[in-house]
């Protein structure tokens, strides 16, 4: 609470008066199913007590002014209510911008303004949503604060148009519904054609959930992510001249493997088959951890990096590194990249008394081959965005 403390004392200074309201946004980290959301297939994300929290109070006026504790160079910025449209000077402000807007659009704009500030411990660049985590974080505010009466799940379909559509990144619906749907303990076990989704209990038998940052951050709106969507729907469109399917999620590998040779592209054949076949260990290790088998849901994990690493190519040499000496060391599950990729982190499953060793391992190991240390967060699985009573 005495981060709260600091945080209420800095609204103060640089808004002129106490807040009136404090909300929580987790960040997510993703324990199988990459790049399947967009593909219609399943996600297994839960989300962390690492996220952010917002501070707010009303204004009297039309004015939406915006202040970052991560960033307070940036200083206070200023909007209107209405008629928002992206900038990219306006850096992490067009997050929130982007929903006001959508909300907008939506039917349901402001009719007064807000004071809003934003602190976060969510490393920056590390795959861990922070960009979903303040897009629900704002949904999940003004909802409440302006009686709009949405429903969770449509304020979830809200934040990620917001990113698709006025920030241009072409994400899926994962990221915003394990921040908003996101239950204490549990995994969101959720099929991204249908949004059916339900929760698991998650026991590690004696386990941990630990993410490794690379420290490399990653920018998925310029990097290869929006290029992989387009590779993924160039091979959709190819197969479905052959077989009518909505999505690459509703095939089965074998299926996959039957009809493969339909897809023009050798690189949109490997982008499908990582889809199709990381869909299927998604079921099956959401199957497997639910049995009690969590060694074979590691090695699903396992099989998840590789796919990502050569035929989706999204990895990189510093999450390889990461994995290749995860794999490696005693009491370790499973260990895998989670998030767009491209840097960012990895997560793992570690025996709670091996993760001294393991961490020491991970940090000696990657620092000599890499040059800097990863840095270490061991995950409690949280709820989602909310107020903070």
């Amino acid at each position: 609470m005495e981060e709260l403390e600091k945080m209420q004392q800095s609204f103060a200074a640089h808004f002129g008066r106490a807040a009136e309201y404090t909300f929580f946004s987790p960040g997510r980290v993703n324990l199988i199913g990459e790049y399947t959301d967009y593909n219609g297939g399943h996600v297994f994300p839960c989300a962390i007590s690492l996220g952010t929290y917002a501070l707010a109070a009303r204004r009297s006026d039309a004015k939406l002014r915006l202040f970052s504790v991560n960033l307070p160079r940036m200083g206070v910025l200023e909007f209107p209510v209405r008629g928002l449209k992206y900038n990219r000077e306006y850096s992490w402000a067009n997050y929130l911008l982007g929903v006001v807007r959508l909300l907008e659009d939506a039917g349901h704009a402001l009719t007064t303004g807000f004071d809003v500030q934003l602190c976060g411990n969510l490393p920056n660049g590390a795959g861990l949503s922070s960009s979903a985590s303040i897009e629900v974080l704002m949904a999940v505010l003004l909802n409440e604060l302006c009686g709009f009466g949405l429903d969770r799940v449509t304020l979830v379909k809200l934040a990620q148009r917001a990113e698709n559509e006025f920030v241009g990144m072409n994400c899926g619906i994962m990221d915003q519904f394990a921040v908003g749907m996101g239950k204490k303990d549990c995994a969101v076990f959720l099929d991204c054609q249908t949004l059916q989704y339900r929760y698991s209990h998650i026991d590690l038998k004696g386990a941990s959930i630990v993410i490794v940052n690379t420290n490399k951050r990653h920018s998925l709106t310029s990097s290869g992510y929006n290029d992989r969507r387009r590779d993924c729907e160039a091979a959709l469109a190819d197969l479905q001249r052959v077989r009518p399917i909505q999505a690459l999620g509703e095939l089965t590998p074998a299926e996959f493997d039957a009809l493969a040779r339909h897809i023009k592209s050798p690189v949109g054949r490997r982008r499908a088959r990582h889809a199709v076949y990381e869909n299927a260990r998604t079921i099956e290790a959401v199957a497997a951890l639910e049995a009690d088998d969590v060694a074979k849901f590691g090695r699903l994990m396992h099989d998840s990096h590789v796919s990502l690493r050569d035929d989706y190519e999204v990895s990189c040499r510093e999450l390889d590194t990461l994995a290749e000496l995860a794999w490696r060391q005693p009491g370790v599950i499973g260990a895998r990249m989670t998030g767009g990729g491209f840097g960012g982190c990895t997560v793992n499953l570690v025996e709670n008394a091996a993760i001294p060793a393991f961490e020491a391992a991970l940090r000696e190991g990657y620092t000599k081959a890499i040059g800097y240390e990863p840095s270490f967060y061991v995950a409690n699985i949280a709820d989602g965005a909310g107020r903070v009573k």
